[in-house]
């Protein structure tokens, strides 16, 4: 499948990033760096601009009213929200249209290439290069856990343009689909809208996609491709019969290959970019090193988010109790008046000190 972006490929922008793509190998990098750049830039706009804006015309008083920490929390997951439905939607759409993924067998998956999903690659690469700039300058708001998570998201999604597991970009994209539901179940805290039923509701679907495409289907990947680095660790090499440069990889010849507007075959079109098929012990580990960060948080994000939503809707009866306590005063002769607090008031002020998946916002 030949890259199906809209915008073409920005020639002076291929040429500035090609000293770069050589000496660290991320060959296929200058055909996609006009995607990391466009998407990086979009969601920086959208943070700083959009966000705000829309922010103060759907919800002007809301808004206003947040602290400045509230207010970066706030925008981030606004752009959180438009990234994770347009990548969700582009993913599967690639998965669905890429003949050339579906036929992959193993060694195609680890070494090979095709342009749908190297723009699944770009696109995602320039969202965690956003999420790591953002991450690093409010590193005390978001957290330790989080920077981890943006620099191991960018690790391996940046590997794709080796091309070293291209295939798998789409695959662990699909992280992304719970994002939405956990994103609405953020703002429904925010809106005074904590323990309603369109929060319970969403509450239910962020478990169960979460559940499933980051615990399940995220697990079930991940083991794929341990098997499949397995194999390409334990594989003889071609050595240096096939010749990245003779086959023209790096030059625009290659480029014009790999999106069909040239006649000359090179390799094959999945694995014109393969190289040797060799794959480097340090590659290997960097690579599931970053797949064990990322599936350990959501272990312990979900077991988070379990709790959390919890308390949203169980009758706190404890925190009734001590509130009610300490709500009581004396009014004199005529003995005292208790100031009760409602369940709603209650489960805000847990909200309020117990934001527990605020942060989690990829």
């Amino acid at each position: 499948m030949h890259d199906p972006f809209p915008i073409p490929r920005i020639e002076w922008l291929s040429n500035a990033v090609q000293p770069f793509a050589d000496y660290t190998g991320l060959t296929t990098l200058p055909f996609h760096i006009h995607e990391v750049v466009i998407s990086f830039l979009g969601y920086y706009f959208i943070n700083i601009a959009f966000a705000p804006w829309i922010s103060r015309k759907l919800v002007p008083t809301k808004y206003a009213k947040l602290t400045p920490e509230r207010k970066i929390n706030w925008d981030v997951h606004v752009v959180s929200l438009c990234q994770s439905t347009v990548i969700n939607a582009l993913a599967l759409w690639v998965m669905y249209a890429d003949e050339d993924r579906k036929n992959m067998d193993w060694k195609e998956r680890v070494w090979g290439y095709t342009g749908g999903a190297g723009m699944i690659q770009g696109m995602a690469t320039g969202y965690f290069l956003w999420d790591l700039v953002v991450t690093l300058q409010n590193v005390k708001l978001f957290g330790l856990g989080m920077l981890a998570h943006a620099l191991s998201a960018l690790l391996v999604f940046s590997f794709g343009f080796r091309p070293f597991v291209n295939f798998y970009g789409c695959t662990f994209i699909l992280y992304e689909l719970s994002s939405p539901f956990l994103n609405f179940h953020w703002f429904f805290d925010k809106l005074d809208m904590t323990g309603s039923k369109p929060q319970l509701y969403n509450g239910i679907a962020l478990l169960a996609t979460f559940f499933s495409c980051r615990l399940v289907w995220g697990t079930y990947q991940s083991v794929r491709v341990y098997q499949d680095v397995w194999k390409a660790v334990h594989h003889q090499p071609l050595g240096n019969t096939i010749a990245i440069d003779a086959l023209n990889n790096g030059t625009a010849a290659g480029y014009e290959a790999a999106h069909g507007k040239s006649a000359a075959p090179i390799h094959n079109s999945v694995m014109q970019f393969a190289g040797p098929e060799f794959v480097p012990l340090w590659l290997a580990f960097t690579y599931l090193g970053s797949n064990i960060v990322l599936n350990t948080l959501n272990f312990y994000w979900f077991g988070k988010m379990i709790e959390t939503v919890r308390k949203r809707f169980q009758p706190p009866k404890e925190e009734r109790r001590k509130a009610k306590m300490s709500a009581s005063k004396s009014t004199g002769v005529n003995g005292t008046v208790k100031v009760d607090l409602d369940s709603t008031e209650v489960r805000r002020r847990n909200v309020e000190k117990d934001d527990t998946i605020e942060g989690v916002h990829a």
